[in-house]
């Protein structure tokens, strides 16, 4: 009790004059809008006045409804049956929701309950009800997904489709029996003003889609605006300045824009166009890094934020707004995000999985976070986008022919992954072609903002796709309410990194908080002709009694991907080391490797995907069952590789990651160099396969070191040697590199990186500065590979 006073008292202290007075204002309005209902007296504004200016254009006009009717039926007719078919669910009371399927509602839909729970809200005035008492509520998330009215816009839609006049008898059958149910100000669907907010944008689009329609009531349109300016009041009313200054902020704005512009008639409609506008404005430059990742660093709050300002400039622009260049460029940024991360198809997520999306709920999975890059191919004229994307219902209902032109040949992904960085929100990217495109995410960014609420505790945690699939994937959400699976899905054990003492990198508080966050950052970031290396740190550890820091090196070459982990501290601990595979896959431990391959054969797949942890006697590696959330609600099972260690720091490890074509099953042997063979602060990796080995040496020192036949102060070298010769030798951060004696790269200082590669017969030299390549040419030829197993 008297720490939470504290902590009220604290929170106070740090809000401004703004902040307090908005909060005391909306706290007395829940209670003047709760006396006036008591009173018997409208406690909202309903009332409208005659249309004085003509109703703003929606996405698209009357005349040109039948034409994207046309285009859906002829370059989209599964989704059309889709949408009869979800039509005629609904005519049952069957909902899906969220990543629940086919919940019964009965034969009287009740709009408080939790379907999946057996819980029911009560029917109190909405300020009193405590959302996030499951015990209470159930999952609020369940009963708000069905009462966003999103479902309404699907029989609106079946209805366009069949003229089945019985849709629109459910609808508005529907229509009635909530407001009926829902009177404002009780229940938890007032509860939070997104919903509201939701719920007003599937309105607006159930009454476009409706219009001219016979079975409407004649008075429904003057009750739709009536009911749209009471929500529109109140989202103005209790907006999440303060709140939840994040998603919802940009959901409620955008309802307010819409509404203004849409029904002119109602007395407020200027007023609510340009605010709404201008908190769109505001919060894309606020909520957006300059390098355009969202800064919930939450890849589906990422994307829904992206849906809501791509619907807001969509409908700004076709009435005639002028969109400033920043708003678009912030757009244009978020988008290469998306299109970065979804080179080789569906990216993997990090970060919270809300569940919801603006104009489908049904497309709320990783390979659904492409959507927004079909409008961006429409809106930009992008061909990364266009390359990228594929053609979407949503496309079609907002862009028309347009979208046709630009998107009906579909997805074309690169060859090879082109590599990425973006550094305000800490999200690398890294990519190779051989033996076929792969592509490697790393997490090293912020945690989140303020309190982190949807960003989870996974600094330096890494995912990874190849052949059309992801192998290495994030854990996802599965639930909010859930506070055992919501503690183990967003912390450090459901990632692919490292965990200390079996402390998450960061201290969790409550469901949407964190006390303390790790702070990441990118030490060294190089992608060059034939390689990739990151390295970057956390302090998530600084806090334990014997203060540790996590740093991880990933380098990508031909060969594959190593992995270095270091736990730099004292004392005695326990690392663990996860490598969390995708649901599908089954892991086969073979010798000390770890071979994934697709449990159910297919003819289309092309590689497997061999984990070698370094063999090392100190760590012990075996295979356990994890769990990973495709969807909010689904909980699925996949394969994890963990290793472990108790030990004095400091220490460390690595591990390769090797993609193995099909036909070949050799992964060979990834061990370490004897400690006494390398001098203390360097570690060298040695892979040898049957006509080929590779050498990874790590330095961790200013001065130069030796490494059996290597000489240099590089604080990265990397050799492979196929045949006895040398085909491949990579430096960072090197002035010298010898073997045996013999000069291979010299410069004057420190050179960043140098390259020399012989491979399937092209030669090529780099080097970040290029008055240090041309010491390497001959060299290299003269040096007899099998020299460096002496």
């Amino acid at each position: 009790m008297i720490l939470n006073t504290q902590k009220k008292w604290a929170r106070l202290g740090g809000m401004s004059w703004d902040e307090i007075r908005t909060r005391l204002g909306q706290e007395a309005n829940k209670r003047w809008d709760w006396a006036r209902y008591r009173a018997g007296m409208d406690p909202g504004r309903n009332g409208s006045r005659p249309r004085a200016t003509a109703k703003g254009r929606f996405f698209f006009s009357n005349d040109e409804l039948t034409s994207r009717l046309a285009l859906l039926k002829v370059h989209l007719p599964g989704q059309v049956d889709r949408i009869l078919d979800q039509a005629e669910q609904i005519c049952a009371h069957r909902f899906s929701l969220l990543g629940y399927e086919s919940l019964d509602y009965g034969r009287e839909i009740d709009w408080h309950r939790d379907a999946v729970h057996g819980k029911r809200a009560p029917l109190a005035p909405w300020f009193k009800i405590d959302f996030l008492d499951f015990e209470a509520v159930g999952d609020h998330k369940v009963i708000w997904e069905l009462n966003r009215h999103q479902h309404w816009v699907t029989l609106a839609k079946a209805w366009r489709f069949s003229n089945h006049a019985g849709y629109v008898r459910e609808l508005m059958e529907q229509w009635q029996k909530w407001h009926e149910a829902n009177p404002y100000p009780l229940g938890v669907n007032w509860s939070s003003s997104l919903e509201v907010a939701f719920r007003s944008i599937s309105w607006l689009w159930m009454r476009e889609l409706l219009e001219n329609c016979s079975q409407v009531p004649s008075r429904f349109e003057e009750e739709i605006v009536r009911r749209l300016s009471l929500n529109g009041w109140y989202i103005e009313r209790y907006l999440s300045t303060y709140f939840s200054p994040n998603t919802h902020l940009l959901g409620e704005a955008l309802a307010l824009f819409l509404i203004g512009t849409l029904c002119p008639e109602i007395p407020d409609a200027a007023r609510w166009r340009s605010e709404g506008w201008e908190i769109l404005l505001n919060e894309s430059a606020r909520q957006v890094r300059a390098d355009g990742v969202y800064f919930e660093q939450s890849l589906y709050y990422h994307v829904y934020a992206l849906d809501f300002f791509l619907h807001a400039r969509t409908l700004a622009a076709g009435n005639g707004r002028q969109i400033p260049r920043e708003f678009d460029r912030t757009t244009e940024r978020m988008l290469e995000v998306v299109s970065a991360l979804a080179q080789l198809g569906p990216p993997a997520g990090f970060g919270d999985d809300d569940g919801g999306r603006l104009f489908d709920p049904r497309r709320n999975r990783a390979e659904h976070m492409t959507d927004p890059l079909a409008l961006g191919a429409v809106l930009f004229a992008r061909d990364d986008f266009r390359s990228r994307a594929e053609l979407t219902e949503e496309s079609i209902w907002l862009f028309g022919e347009a979208a046709v032109e630009n998107l009906c040949c579909g997805r074309r992904g690169n060859t090879r992954p082109e590599a990425k960085e973006f550094p305000a929100g800490g999200i690398y990217v890294m990519g190779a072609a051989e033996p076929m495109p792969q592509l490697l995410t790393i997490d090293a960014g912020p945690q989140g903002t303020g309190r982190s609420g949807h960003g989870h505790a996974d600094a330096l945690s890494i995912t990874f796709s190849a052949d059309g699939r992801r192998w290495l994937d994030d854990p996802g959400t599965c639930s909010y309410m859930q506070k055992t699976e919501r503690s183990s899905l967003h912390g450090t054990g459901a990632h692919n990194t490292l965990r200390i003492d079996r402390h998450d990198q960061a201290v969790e508080d409550g469901p949407f908080g964190w006390s303390f966050t790790a702070k990441a950052r990118a030490e060294r970031w190089i992608k060059r002709n034939t390689f990739e290396l990151f390295t970057g740190s956390h302090d998530g550890y600084q806090r334990l009694p014997d203060p540790v820091v996590h740093r991880r090196t990933v380098v990508g070459v031909a060969d594959g991907w190593i992995v270095r982990d270091r736990a730099i501290g004292s004392g005695r601990h326990q690392l663990e080391i996860f490598w969390h595979f995708a649901p599908g896959l089954r892991v086969e431990p073979t010798g000390n490797a770890f071979i994934a391959v697709p449990a159910e054969p297919s003819a289309g797949a092309k590689m497997r995907l061999a984990l070698l942890p370094a063999d090392d006697q100190l760590w012990n590696s075996e295979v356990t069952e994890g769990c990973i959330s495709p969807a909010y609600g689904v909980k699925d099972s996949g394969a994890v590789v963990r290793s472990n260690l108790h030990a004095l720091l400091p220490s460390e490890s690595a591990a390769l990651l090797v993609p193995l074509p099909k036909e070949r099953a050799e992964h060979g042997t990834f061990r370490a160099q004897a400690a006494s063979s390398v001098p203390v602060g360097v570690t060298a990796y040695r892979w040898d396969r049957r006509q080929s080995a590779s050498w990874f040496i790590f330095s961790d020192l200013a001065d130069p070191w030796t490494v059996g036949a290597w000489n240099s102060d590089a604080r990265f070298l990397y050799c492979r040697v196929e045949d006895n010769r040398i085909r491949h030798l990579v430096a960072v951060e090197a002035s010298f590199v010898k073997l045996k004696q013999t000069a291979v790269m010299e410069h004057k200082s420190r050179v960043d990186s140098w390259e020399w590669s012989k491979l399937e017969g092209k030669e090529q030299v780099s080097c970040s500065d290029p008055k240090a390549t041309a010491a390497a040419h001959g060299a290299l030829l003269a040096v007899d590979g099998a020299l460096l197993y002496t």
